[in-house]
């Protein structure tokens, strides 16, 4: 059962950067690139801190990815899946795919191919976008997290 401790304990702890980095960009960066904190050049700025986040949070869905697939298989807790009490998975499932399309598919292959001239041209338009788009995110992420913490004590609103 060791194993299934480490696959937690690590399952948490990138979950915690992941969402930790998707919480700072929507409530810190994001604002201070706005209000051109961080210079006139909002793109440039965002993309320098973007640069060094974006593996951390790959690796970090990886991470998570792997660790819950792992401890749903050595667990046996593919039956969860087919109770509303057990929205919560569905939940974490649910984003972790959601982001994984974003960083692994959105990000790389829609978004710096589109977003650098929107934002070039109508740089206030599309960065009130990519704020509106990260608060939807990390309130998804919110609470899915509150959903998964009650939901795995026994706490249900089924």
């Amino acid at each position: 059962m060791n194993d299934v401790i480490a696959a937690r304990a690590l399952h948490v702890l990138f979950v915690v950067i992941w969402i930790g980095g998707v919480a700072m960009a929507t409530t810190v960066v994001l604002p201070a690139v706005r209000r051109g904190d961080l210079g006139p050049q909002w793109l440039k700025a965002f993309q320098a801190i973007e640069h060094r986040f974006i593996w951390q949070a790959r690796t970090s869905v990886i991470i998570v990815g792997l660790t819950g697939l792992y401890m749903l298989w050595r667990l046996d807790l593919w039956h969860n899946f087919t109770s509303a009490s057990f929205w919560w998975l569905h939940a974490m499932v649910c984003l972790w795919l959601l982001f994984f399309f974003v960083l692994f598919i959105g990000e790389p292959f829609v978004l710096h191919r589109y977003f650098h001239k929107w934002a070039t041209e109508r740089q206030e338009v599309a960065f009130a976008w990519l704020h509106r788009v990260h608060w939807v995110l990390l309130v998804l992420a919110v609470i899915t997290i509150f959903g998964a913490v009650a939901g795995s004590q026994g706490w249900s609103i089924f």
